[in-house]
């Protein structure tokens, strides 16, 4: 079986000439799966694959539905020769090979015409775990606000890790950063190959000013974590491919659209970083083709970085703490800091905060305030009005983490610790806040103060949801105008 990862290249198709050493037809025991992604390992007893990645695609540059290459021999034999690791850019660090995004993305019509809605900020519409942990097969559309329902074990949390992993990717992570444990990554049901190879699948599509956008990962967990095969595609289109080429070699050859005097380009990319990151650090930008390569993958850079994982901890949240640059961590210990900037650089999100926590805590609230303590720490209280205010650590868990999660969804990237891109300016930024577990030890009352919140937040574009809720929350969102419900039980 190959487990190589390699994106078939149909050179039939494609205007490029055909390399030395073509990937193989990822031949597996269900080949390709109804997303294109790639089918990985199989399961023992004969049932359908769900190991390490082969995945087929079309040639580069050729459309996506073209007709597969034929007769092209495995790409996972050691004698196959690969290029030379890539060598970082200007004597960098890698890590410091984040590739600045957006500079290529423009405003489009949504019906293609001129006079559309133009739909100007990439997000992710979708988002594909063909063999990942305990999800197979599995495609999840992604509207503004998406909750994921379903019994324990279900895979609810396993969802949101799939996509802050695609999100830490793109951002530049890598791969051993990303899933320290990648074992677990890996369907449990899964047996290795004949080299004692295993892995995981998943993807998801960025839709914005290029349109529809894919990008499917195929990942070697065992014997050793390494990216086996990558594919953006778009406007049926595969923009780049890239496959293992040399075992024994960090590599894998990429090959990506240029449509100039060379159709397609090749060259060698990190096995443990992104290819689809690295792009906008590796193409000119000269041709037209490439120019449709960089706008594609900004798209997916953008759509995906564009992330924060929110998992309030009330026992970090009660303290005072000394004022600094007041940017929300994940899990928002330095919630009283960043009231303590809000307060002055954000007075109208910080009144309207005000107003939420009247809405979702008990007992009469006028106001949120922030106080200086002689030591030079800073707390946060609920103003009470002629009563005395209430120190934010008096409050139960629920208040705590239903103030922390109403607090990302008015703010912004700025007043968050994330990954900001700079390079793209905030109208075309869709920030999307993943909350597993957004309804642990909220009441039914603070529940629905949120989902309306985050719905009528999410309407504008600007920021988007995706979280996690048991039986009792999902009744609600069902019931809310703007919320996606996703059953993993069905």
């Amino acid at each position: 079986m190959d487990l190589t990862g390699g994106f078939r290249l149909d050179h039939s198709s494609s205007t490029a000439a055909p390399s030395r050493r073509t990937p193989s037809r990822g031949a597996s025991a269900t080949g390709t799966s109804a997303t294109g992604a790639p089918a990985v390992g199989a399961p023992a007893g004969g049932a359908p694959a769900v190991g390490a990645p082969a995945i087929g695609a079309p040639g580069i540059g050729a459309p996506a539905g073209g007709s597969p290459s034929t007769g092209a021999p495995s790409v996972g034999a050691s004698s196959v020769e690969a290029a030379p690791r890539l060598p970082p850019q200007g004597g960098a660090g890698r890590r410091a090979e984040k590739a600045p995004a957006g500079g290529g993305l423009r405003a489009r019509p949504v019906d293609g015409g001129g006079g559309g809605r133009l739909r100007a900020r990439p997000a992710v519409t979708e988002l594909r775990l063909s063999a990942f942990a305990g999800h197979r097969s599995a495609a999840h559309a992604l509207g503004p606000v998406t909750l994921f329902t379903g019994p324990s074990g279900s895979g609810k949390s396993t969802t949101l890790r799939a996509y802050e992993a695609l999100a830490r990717l793109c951002a530049g992570d890598t791969l051993g950063e990303v899933f320290p444990d990648a074992a677990d990554c890996v369907p449990e049901r899964a047996r290795p190959d004949a080299q004692g190879r295993r892995g995981f699948r998943l993807g998801c599509t960025v839709d914005g000013p290029e349109g529809p956008v894919h990008l499917d990962l195929a990942v070697q967990a065992e014997p050793r974590l390494r990216i086996v095969g990558e594919r953006l595609t778009g406007r049926g289109r595969t923009l780049l491919a890239t496959a293992l080429r040399d075992p024994g070699r960090p590599t894998v050859q990429a090959e990506w659209h240029t449509a100039g005097a060379t159709p397609v380009t090749r060259a060698p990319f990190p096995d443990d970083l992104l290819g689809t990151a690295l792009l906008p650090l590796r193409v000119a930008g000269k041709t037209r083709g490439q120019l449709e390569v960089l706008a594609a993958a900004e798209q997916v850079v953008v759509g995906l970085r564009s992330a924060f994982a929110c998992d309030p901890r009330p026992e970090r949240m009660r303290a005072p703490v000394p004022p600094g640059e007041g940017r929300l961590r994940r899990g928002c210990g330095n919630l009283a800091e960043v009231l303590h900037r809000t307060h002055t650089d954000c007075p109208r999100r910080h009144h309207r905060l005000a107003a939420v926590a009247a809405a979702g805590c008990a007992g009469p609230v006028t106001g949120l305030g922030v106080q200086e303590l002689p030591e030079g720490t800073v707390r946060a209280v609920l103003e009470r009005g002629d009563r005395p205010a209430t120190p934010l650590a008096r409050l139960g868990d629920g208040e705590l983490r239903y103030l922390a999660l109403a607090l990302t969804l008015l703010t912004g990237p700025g007043v968050l610790e994330m990954d900001r891109i700079a390079e793209v300016p905030e109208a075309m930024q869709s920030l999307t806040l993943l909350a597993d577990g957004l309804d642990r030890g909220l009441d039914e009352r603070q529940v629905g103060e949120l989902l309306g919140l985050a719905a009528g937040i999410a309407a504008d574009g600007h920021i988007r949801v995706a979280g996690t809720v048991g039986a009792r929350a999902a009744a609600q969102a069902r019931r809310t105008p703007g919320v996606t419900v996703v059953d993993l039980s069905k």
